[in-house]
């Protein structure tokens, strides 16, 4: 079955036929063409869907996009503003905290929501909200290293 409905990206409402069932990931990049949210595992395990929705952090691969009208949705494309990174994107780039890439957008989402609810997490608070979003690359040092420079302002970039 076939709906139209209105969903508020990254500040801006788009209007988009879907399918009911359809994910969130789905209409993100493939109708949207938002493809910085990526697919890893398509089962809420790996975390590199995650986008937040009123400021939590969710796996896009889980939710249906129909329910999520009336709700606000922050992509890694959003993260930045007027083509400014954010203080995180710029201490991830800063800290070495990526090698492929894959997980970086699930990991920015992740850690924007933690630093927007926390401003000052321990290492400890910083590993468990990371904890479900998987890396294969980096061996987590460097993303960790990276979120608490923002919490003690020491990103090393400007």
């Amino acid at each position: 079955m076939m709906e139209t409905i209105s969903l508020t990206i990254n500040n801006e409402v788009h209007t988009v036929l879907i399918e009911t069932r359809q994910t969130l990931l789905s209409v993100l990049r493939d109708k949207l063409f938002l493809c910085g949210t990526k697919n890893g595992c398509n089962h809420g395990v790996c975390g590199a869907c995650n986008v937040l929705v009123d400021g939590k952090a969710m796996r896009a691969c889980l939710l249906l996009a129909i329910t999520l009208q009336e709700r606000e949705i922050t992509t890694i494309e959003g993260l930045s503003e007027n083509g400014e990174l954010s203080l995180l994107q710029k201490a991830f780039a800063s800290h070495q905290a990526f090698q492929c890439g894959f997980c970086t957008s699930g990991m920015l989402i992740s850690a924007t929501a933690l630093l927007d609810h926390d401003s000052t997490p321990s290492i400890s608070k910083i590993r468990h909200e990371l904890g479900g979003n998987i890396c294969r690359c980096t061996g987590y040092v460097q993303i960790i290293d990276a979120v608490k420079s923002v919490c003690e302002g020491k990103t090393d970039c400007t």
